[in-house]
């Protein structure tokens, strides 16, 4: 088990009501501290989407999402979130916030390949 990684991560999820606390997940972040590893995957079914909430600001979501995926990779253009290092723009991503885009709570597991891993739950949680 020694080639095997623990890494940390959370669903990132849609809440267009949040008092009704009713969620679609749409994406994954996973982090590895070994590897330094920061990667965040999503994806917006529209229609879905709509079909769950009929007015749901789809722009709103998308620049939301859109801000999530330049923190989780760092670098002047996410602000200043984006200039921190890697755990700490993790720790910020996955902060509870009552939002309409949220993370789950964080969850922890193994790994070899954190491409490989973060692919597997975005199928897993999100498709």
């Amino acid at each position: 088990m020694q080639d095997r990684n623990l890494f940390e991560y959370a669903v990132i999820r849609v809440v267009p009501r949040v008092e009704r606390e009713e969620f679609m997940n749409v994406g994954v972040i996973l982090y590895c501290a070994k590897h330094k590893y920061l990667k965040m995957m999503y994806q917006v079914d529209k229609e879905r989407l709509q079909a769950f909430f009929k007015d749901i600001d789809l722009e709103g979501v998308e620049e939301n999402l859109i801000s999530f995926q330049r923190i989780s990779e760092g670098g002047k253009d996410a602000g200043p979130i984006g200039l921190l290092d890697a755990p700490s723009r993790f720790r910020w991503l996955t902060a509870t916030r009552s939002t309409v885009v949220q993370t789950s709570k964080v969850h922890p597991g193994f790994c070899i390949d954190g491409d490989e891993t973060v692919e597997r739950l975005y199928k897993q949680l999100v498709l």
